[in-house]
């Protein structure tokens, strides 16, 4: 039981630190203590008492039950707590991309390999001191980087912007393929408090990293600082964006093409730049070299580059393809069951015995029952093969989605999948069409 004294040949406590032993670690606890204290503050109370230990009254925090805190300090606890509500950023704005709850002919998709690397990380690649799991990360993340130099979007006077960035190392070898660019900026997104990032390793000159913590659904990329100064051009970029998240950046990112009073799900970008773009200022689109496309007060987007996963974690009210379902006689309804049926591309059945406890647990990750009139009815080939079609389909809501913005959009390999399961890239760039218009409008 927790607390008891262990069997002999534990080692005893660190100096300064608690004198609780956690059974279930076979180790004491490594919390530090108070000056004349046995015990850290979260086990106090469920210490057994001793003389001398002060046995003051802990309760849960009611901001975040996971900690504890002492009763009678609770009025400054909460004043300091980390996990109290913050002030919102001036580019907070809530649900902005998040959707609404409630046509192209659905084409037999074919994607093509575009596997690439990048010479940047070539040493990287070559060093032994990688292990297994790295290697496969550096192969993705060098493939992205060289799929984005195939579409013309490395380049200076810019900003990257890496959804669900991490720790971002997207972004940073991102910016050591840029090399002698200038004026390159990355904006990392990111929810959550990140341990261990490496924002702090970039000494380049000519560029600049700046990390905002808050949900892609409530970010207004209009109101971010640097963007609203410098009115830089965009690349959307993200590794392994899972579910709906893509479908919330894809939809942030392409607010840069409207003001605030448009519906973003339904005026299409050619529609906007014929009705808006006046004849006093030039106009024009190079990707490959530093002359970009920019709307009338706005950033323009130069290109999307996002590697997709778990479609089993879309949902309906997100999902910017609604039209495109609609288009095919296909309802909320019918997007729940691709979506949760996409999730037979890469769970592993074919890996795990019915009755093994990974395989309950994608039972109830999917929300699938153990006695599902699936089970039995298809090979573990067919199952597989049923759950890339719902993950393609749903990503051709994603490509026509971008097709009614403006942009030339695709899935493709981007790797293999020994590498990764999830090894698809969904890339979209401004179409010539758009292009076109812009130069005729001028």
């Amino acid at each position: 039981m927790d607390g008891k004294a262990p069997a002999d040949g534990i080692a005893a406590p660190l100096p300064g630190r608690c004198g609780y032993f956690v059974a279930k670690k076979k180790r004491y606890c490594k919390m530090t203590v108070a000056g004349g204290k046995l015990f850290c503050g979260e086990h106090a109370n469920a210490a057994p008492h001793r003389d001398g230990e002060s046995q003051r009254k802990r309760i849960p925090c009611p901001l975040d039950p996971k900690h504890t805190v002492d009763e009678d300090k609770l009025e400054k606890h909460l004043k300091k707590c980390n996990a109290r509500e913050k002030p919102k950023p001036i580019y907070y704005s809530k649900s902005i991309n998040g959707g609404y709850a409630d046509g192209l002919d659905m084409a037999k998709q074919q994607l093509t390999d575009q596997t690439s690397t990048h010479r940047i990380l070539e040493q990287a690649l070559n060093d032994p001191r990688n292990g297994e799991c790295a290697f496969k990360h550096l192969k993705q993340k060098a493939s992205l980087a060289g799929n984005l130099e195939r579409l013309g979007l490395l380049g200076s006077n810019r900003c990257f912007i890496e959804f669900g960035a991490g720790r971002g190392k997207l972004s940073h070898w991102i910016d050591l393929a840029l090399q002698d660019a200038k004026n390159a900026h990355f904006l990392l997104v990111e929810r959550a408090s990140t341990r261990f990032k490496v924002d702090g390793k970039h000494k380049r000159q000519g560029s600049t990293f700046e990390r905002l913590q808050i949900d892609i659904e409530d970010l207004n990329l209009s109101n971010v600082p640097l963007l609203a100064r410098e009115k830089l051009p965009v690349v959307g970029i993200g590794k392994h964006l899972c579910g709906a998240a893509t479908d919330l950046a894809l939809r942030c990112i392409l607010s840069c093409y409207k003001t605030e009073q448009e519906d973003s799900d339904k005026e299409p970008l050619k529609k906007k730049l014929k009705s808006e773009m006046g004849t006093t200022k030039e106009y024009s689109m190079n990707l490959s070299n530093e002359t970009v496309l920019m709307t009338p007060n706005e950033p323009s987007v130069l290109g999307i580059a996002i590697a997709l996963c778990c479609h089993h974690r879309c949902e309906w009210k997100h999902y910017v393809g609604k039209e495109f379902f609609s288009s095919q006689g296909l309802t909320a309804e019918d997007f729940e069951i691709f979506q949760r049926l996409s999730s037979w591309a890469t769970c592993g059945m074919k890996r795990q015995p019915i009755d093994n406890e990974h395989w309950k647990a994608n039972l109830e990750e999917h929300n699938f029952e153990k006695n599902s009139t699936y089970e039995g009815t298809l090979t573990t080939g067919e199952r597989e093969h049923v759950g890339h079609m719902c993950k393609r389909l749903i990503d051709q809501g994603r490509i026509w989605y971008l097709q009614q913005q403006g942009f030339d959009s695709a899935v493709q390999y981007y790797t293999s999948p020994s590498v990764s399961l999830e090894n698809v890239l969904l890339t979209a760039i401004p179409s010539p069409t758009i292009q076109q218009t812009v130069r005729t409008v001028k």
